[in-house]
């Protein structure tokens, strides 16, 4: 029987944009005043040192994933290089960062459109969100490359005029109600830290979530036209998508508005676009976080279906969810992480606020580990393969010294999160995630080889 593939149905547009939108979030479009009050200007500082990491990481995904284009995502990577309870654990951790992102994303959905229609229960949008997105995912990968095209395309149309009517608005002296917008108001409140090296250091925690899901490129390889000059031209444009978008619109916005005048409550997009006279600001900012919502829940659908994909293939999942449809989706996988998706939707909408806050600080913490082990692949690779490094035309810049600057990034990271109250219990909840993998992994590995056993007895046994 021939051997199921993934089809190669996404295009050089699709992979560019699905990059662009892995690295802008709604963390930049309603978080970047939370982080602006917390660190004054130094937040372009945390943008630029997280932002540089983000690419050495994607470097090194890249470097692993062109060094063997049977690999369809990082799992099949760890799998070689780390063995294959450090795949099951990374691949279901990836699962459940998604599946959280999801159930976050899916909430945000029903409260955006709430804006415009209050009366309309908040877990409605969501559910129509879910079966839209199901559906379209089930059809073909190109289509889930189209939607995440233009989803990403709206979110770039809207940094850009911010950018753009904001450089207008600086050059012209626009005064808004705290004083005329000029690049001098950057350091003219306090200077660069306003709040110390704590505020800085704070600020952290909100960037590196802001940077989640980055990563999904490398999910893609596998459904990619062309993935050698594809994904690395993906990965090489990030320098400038963090220096345009994030770096180009919060200079234009703490330029405009003082770092303190900034309300950290409300969304400073549309301080800006209130500021010039646009009426209909509030209104436009609130589509284009339900779109950005509502990208983040597709590329949930989809990774989250490849993952489990990735997993049966490797018979740490049902062999029933490596089966591909005629249109070469995985279907039992897409059915099934959506059924899980909406379980989640459901129980966020029963249990209290501080539940759902716990399990996307939880997230947060594993796709730490999930850059960590990408990075740790990567040193065990150019450690055992030094003729596929050698012949790779696409590597990590620095090796090994990056890979530990990495390393130490993180764990940095970690630190940060010990020190806010809010995601601190997610450091000590998350060991028990990782030991209920361990324990599950355990157990099958058991009977895995009580059956072989088995097996092995009962042909002794009818050989003549």
């Amino acid at each position: 029987m021939k051997e199921q593939k993934l089809e190669r149905g996404l295009k050089n547009r699709h992979v560019q944009l699905i990059a662009i939108g892995g690295a802008i979030g709604t963390g930049l479009f309603l978080g970047a005043g939370k982080s602006i009050h917390l660190a004054g200007p130094s937040i372009l500082f945390a943008y630029i040192i997280t932002g540089a990491i983000c690419f050495l990481i994607m470097r090194a995904l890249g470097e692993l994933l062109l060094s063997n284009l049977d690999y369809h995502s990082f799992v099949d990577f760890v799998r070689d290089y780390l063995g294959n309870m450090a795949a099951f654990i990374t691949g279901w951790t990836y699962w459940f960062c998604w599946i959280s992102i999801a159930m976050a994303d899916l909430t945000a959905v029903g409260l955006y459109t709430q804006y415009w229609f209050p009366n309309v229960p908040q877990w409605m949008p969501g559910l129509i969100a879910l079966v839209i997105l199901l559906i379209m995912n089930l059809t073909t990968v190109k289509l889930f490359g189209e939607m995440e095209f233009w989803f990403a395309l709206i979110k770039v149309i809207a940094i850009i005029a911010l950018i753009v009517v904001g450089i207008f608005m600086i050059f012209k002296g626009f005064s808004t109600n705290s004083g005329p917008s000029a690049f001098t108001n950057l350091w003219k409140h306090g200077g660069m830290f306003p709040n110390g090296i704590n505020g800085f250091v704070l600020s952290f925690q909100m960037v590196v979530f802001a940077f989640v899901g980055i990563e999904l490129v490398g999910l893609t390889a596998g459904e990619t036209e062309n993935p050698e000059k594809v994904i690395p031209k993906a990965i090489n444009n990030i320098p400038i998508r963090v220096f345009l978008f994030y770096l180009g619109a919060l200079v234009v916005i703490m330029s405009i508005y003082p770092w303190n005048a900034i309300n950290p409550a409300k969304s400073p997009f549309v301080q800006v676009f209130v500021a010039v006279g646009i009426a209909a600001a509030a209104g436009i900012v609130n589509f284009v976080v339900l779109t950005s919502a509502a990208s983040a829940c597709n590329s949930a659908v989809f990774s989250t279906s490849r993952m489990i994909y990735s997993l049966a293939k490797d018979k740490n999942a049902p062999d029933s969810f490596a089966k591909l449809t005629s249109r070469k989706v995985p279907s039992n996988a897409l059915f099934f992480s959506t059924v899980v998706i909406l379980i989640a939707v459901i129980l966020n909408y029963v249990m209290p606020e501080g539940v759902f806050t716990l399990i996307t600080s939880i997230s947060t913490v594993c796709f730490i580990f999930i850059w960590g082990i990408t990075v740790i692949s990567h040193l065990k690779y150019r450690k055992t393969r030094p003729d596929l490094a050698k012949v790779n035309q696409f590597k990590l810049p620095l090796y090994p010294f990056s890979n530990y600057l990495i390393l130490a990034f993180l764990a940095f990271v970690l630190v940060v999160l010990a020190l806010a109250e809010d995601t601190r219990i997610a450091l000590f909840v998350t060991p028990v995630w990782f030991i209920m993998l361990i324990g599950i992994y355990k157990i099958r590995s058991m009977k895995a080889n009580q059956d072989d056993q088995v097996n092995q007895e009962t042909i002794v046994d009818i050989k003549p």
